[in-house]
């Protein structure tokens, strides 16, 4: 079972993969959108929900530190229910508060030069989250 797990910016969308047994996860790639180009963004997610046979698609919801919901925030519920009418599998909102800072210092911490973390950030972060709730999801108590 794979689940895709994305990080959603407001010019690029990064992109993590779920192992076959969604114990880990992998940065697949960033996807670069703009207002003219949104519905070629949401055609290449499908298409890689399809390719990769996902049943879930896991993204980043960006809470402020005290639980609220601010922009980024709403931009991401926004985003998964725009998704959700493109793709015939769960979408889930998943807390990431601070990922992105989790993200960039993993990259400062493995040396990545400022020009190559712009480049990479987005999809590390995407990393971290679908990371996050796949560990959450392997606690689950099971039932007999």
């Amino acid at each position: 079972m794979r689940i895709i797990g994305l990080d959603v910016g407001t010019k690029t969308v990064g992109v993590a993969l779920s192992d076959a047994l969604g114990w880990t996860a992998q940065g697949l790639e960033t996807i670069a959108f703009n207002d003219e180009n949104k519905s070629d963004m949401f055609s290449k997610l499908v298409s890689l929900v399809n390719m990769h046979e996902a049943q879930t698609v896991v993204v980043g919801y960006p809470k402020n530190m005290n639980g609220t919901i601010g922009e980024s925030g709403r931009r991401s519920e926004t985003f998964a229910k725009m998704l959700r009418e493109h793709v015939d599998v769960q979408v889930v909102l998943w807390d990431e508060r601070l990922t992105t800072a989790a993200a960039t210092r993993v990259l400062v911490d493995a040396d990545v030069s400022r020009k190559k973390r712009k480049k990479v950030i987005d999809k590390m972060a995407a990393v971290l989250i679908l990371q996050s709730y796949l560990d959450h999801a392997s606690h689950r108590p099971t039932s007999i």
